[in-house]
């Protein structure tokens, strides 16, 4: 090949696949991520353990706790998504961050220092689910604002590859750091994760403007809420799938809540083999995030539903008796599978939503596949009472393969292609 020949070749694509892991918006984005996710691995047995620890309480203080915690995470996720609409999004993202800092800090204080009023452990617990509810909605669309569009599917999955490895490590280390250091030291550790998060995000320039509905006179907060619905609703295979997911989550959340514990201390091994098949689940996840960054399928969301089904393998198995191996690897297949619909599902909902919607779209995802997860905690125990933990996780995998059935029959999920 002569020189001129050489000269005329384009130039190597600029969004190539060595762009990405060196676009400096993205690394501050995936490690921000990271890191928090890291802190809230924490989180979660920290929290748990410092209720417990100060002197008198209860495990009704703790249900307390907890559901203030878990509850704005679900009732304000609509308003979080009105507002990552209507104000940059990085900003939401830095001050939900701050936001969640200043809780744990005063959690870990509260703490350290013994004096934890059940009213203010509680109000900080509500000011953390906020933050959480800011979140979501803008870091859902945050990422087509610094992202190109084709490179969404391979960035999903990057920043899915480092959350699930920093909770499957923040799990696993959340023990022993509260055991030797203390639940008050590990939520501090916590905070510090949310103030690095918050750094991280800061110095995000979105480079993908956004256009945002122009608004003389001021669009209320409930007109946004609906134009939001509307968009909502106009994709079939959007609300079909955030419907099999309210009914499949509720069966995710017995599972591992309560039905899943109970057949493994009566039968599977107890605690150290519950916990082999939450590794085995959370290992499946990095390992599906991985594949899911070299699919490309013809129709994004026939696949994603269709790798619904093996969630319920898993609860067969427990429900059958089945010994602890086969049980772990269904659960690690599973935890592929189920990344795998995650990656498609929010590469997706970030081609074929507009852009100035995304937000208030991706809230009612949020609280359309979490609406019912409380009810699936709160009803597993009387059905186990009832009828055996056993036949109530045969009917979880009911539901689920009932729910995802029932997705498949919609055209819209069936025919929808990608761009």
């Amino acid at each position: 090949m002569s020189r001129s020949s050489l000269r005329s070749l384009p130039a190597a694509d600029p969004t190539g696949p060595p762009s990405l892991l060196r676009d400096r918006n993205f690394v501050r984005l995936s490690w921000a991520r990271t890191v928090s996710v890291l802190g809230n691995g924490f989180a979660r047995v920290a929290l748990s353990f410092a209720v417990l620890g100060l002197p008198g309480a209860t495990p009704g203080e703790l249900s307390l706790v907890l559901a203030c915690q878990a509850l704005p995470q679900l009732l304000f996720v609509l308003v979080g998504g009105v507002i990552a609409d209507r104000v940059p999004r990085v900003r939401l993202l830095t001050a939900a961050e701050l936001t969640g800092a200043a809780a744990y800090t005063g959690l870990a204080a509260m703490t350290l220092t013994g004096h934890a009023p059940l009213a203010a452990l509680a109000g900080l617990a509500t000011v953390a689910g906020l933050a959480t509810a800011l979140f979501f909605p803008a870091m859902t669309a945050v990422v087509p604002e610094i992202v190109p569009a084709d490179r969404l599917t391979e960035a999903n999955a990057v920043l899915r590859m480092g959350m699930n490895t920093a909770m499957l490590l923040g799990l696993a280390l959340s023990g022993a750091v509260v055991s030797v250091v203390g639940a008050g030291w590990a939520l501090a550790a916590n905070a510090a994760s949310f103030l690095a998060g918050a750094g991280l995000i800061a110095g995000i320039r979105i480079r993908i403007r956004t256009p945002r509905p122009l608004r003389t006179g001021g669009g209320s907060g409930w007109a946004d809420m609906r134009e939001g619905w509307r968009e909502f609703t106009s994709h079939q295979w959007l609300w079909v799938v955030v419907l099999q997911y309210t009914f499949v989550v509720a069966a995710m959340s017995a599972e591992t809540g309560v039905l899943g514990p109970l057949v493994s201390e009566h039968g599977l091994g107890g605690a150290r083999a519950w916990s082999t098949v939450m590794a085995a689940q959370a290992a499946g996840t990095i390992a599906g995030a991985a594949l899911a960054a070299r699919l490309r399928p013809r129709r994004p969301m026939l696949v994603a539903v269709l790798a619904t089904f093996p969630a319920a393998v898993p609860m067969l198995l427990l429900g059958l008796h089945a010994p602890l191996w086969p049980t772990a690897v269904a659960a690690f297949l599973a935890g592929v599978s189920g990344d795998v619909f995650g990656v498609l599902w929010s590469t997706t909902l970030q081609r074929e939503v507009p852009a100035a919607a995304l937000s208030r779209v991706s809230s009612y995802d949020w609280f359309g596949s979490l609406a019912f997860a409380p009810v699936g905690l709160y009803a597993a125990g009387p059905l186990a009472a009832a009828a055996g933990a056993d036949v109530a996780l045969l009917g979880c995998a009911d539901v689920v393969v009932l729910a995802t059935t029932g997705a498949l029959l919609a055209p819209g999920v069936r025919r929808l292609g990608a761009r």
